[in-house]
């Protein structure tokens, strides 16, 4: 497609919808602080406190939100009102994949199991589309919108923030440090699904995909998982803790740490102030998957985090380790 604005049908009005619209569309701050569901996005987005006007994240140009929908009609008038009144408040969700360039799906604090019919209309229609974290709320639903999007050569992509952040990056680079890696912690945001893809989005960032059996520990689903990579090279020898039922974080933060018989290193908190960088280049990946219809991203590793969560799950039922194998899960 040219270079005009890509126009985005925004399918849900939640936290994450003003959270990345703060990101990629003009926008009033002030009435945007005056929503109760924008004043947290207000918030990290706008951290000059003697210029409550001046955007501090990353701002990413080239989209327009032209339709926004949610169940909660006053939340979509809402969001429309916080840019400028200029998306059009859809009907029904299947409204905000016409006559638009790509669909985008916000999740915050969800657990996905809506998004395969949420996401259904505007993949027949092959208009790309974003998913956000978790794809799905369990491995079969995640493969079906995958298969839905290849069938009609539709262009999906579904991905945390944790996957993208730099600061992440960073980190991953310091691991040669110590290399071999033998052993890595990650301290997450909760066992809720959301937190729980954040964090083995994070552990795929930093220690890599490959995952081939999951244990579960502890009182709740997900609380805390094993990941073990069989022996893989340039994995941890030893695997990847995920300790998501760890206790409170400092705003969602999380924090990695990596060992071997070199020594150890840590990261600092990644959170709240630092999640704006990685939303910015999901968009930059989501600009550049409309623009070149090619996804930028493997599907594989977005069913991955599924892949680990049903495994996780199945662990913690029968008190045993589970192969990723076993919830029908294996690289192509």
């Amino acid at each position: 497609m040219s270079a005009r604005k890509i126009r985005v049908g925004m399918i849900g009005c939640d936290l994450h919808a003003l959270y990345y619209g703060v990101q990629m569309e003009r926008h009033d701050p002030l009435v945007l602080r005056s929503l109760g569901r924008g004043q947290a996005a207000f918030f990290y987005h706008y951290l000059s406190y003697n210029d409550p006007t001046r955007l501090t994240s990353p701002f990413v140009p080239g989209f327009t939100i032209a339709k926004v929908w949610d169940a909660d009609t006053k939340a979509a008038e809402a969001a429309s009102a916080a840019f400028g009144g200029r998306p059009e408040v859809c009907e029904t969700f299947a409204e905000c994949s016409d006559d638009v360039d790509l669909v985008f799906i916000p999740d915050c604090n969800g657990d996905g199991s809506g998004h395969l019919e949420l996401a259904t209309p505007g993949l027949r229609k092959r208009v790309p589309t974003f998913v956000d974290k978790p794809l799905a709320n369990n491995l079969e639903e995640a493969s079906a919108i995958v298969a839905l999007a290849r069938k009609h050569r539709t262009p999906m992509l579904s991905l945390s923030m944790l996957r993208t952040v730099p600061h992440a990056r960073h980190f991953r680079d310091r691991l040669q440090e110590i290399a071999p890696v033998g052993f890595g912690s990650i301290k997450g945001p909760g066992q809720t699904l959301a937190g729980s893809i954040h964090t083995i989005s994070l552990a795929q960032h930093v220690f890599g995909a490959g995952v081939q059996a999951v244990d579960c520990m502890g009182p709740s689903e997900l609380a805390y998982l094993h990941l073990d990579f069989g022996g893989q090279p340039d994995r941890p020898t030893a695997g990847v803790m995920l300790n998501c039922d760890s206790g409170p974080t400092y705003h969602c933060s999380l924090s990695v740490s990596a060992f071997s018989e070199k020594g150890a290193i840590h990261s600092g908190q990644i959170g709240d102030f630092e999640f704006p960088w990685g939303a910015a280049e999901i968009l930059k990946l989501i600009k550049q998957m409309v623009r070149s219809g090619r996804v930028p991203f493997p599907h594989e590793e977005m069913l991955e985090c599924l892949a680990i969560a049903d495994a996780g799950r199945l662990a913690q039922q029968t008190g045993r380790r589970v192969a990723l194998r076993e919830v029908g899960w294996g690289y192509q």
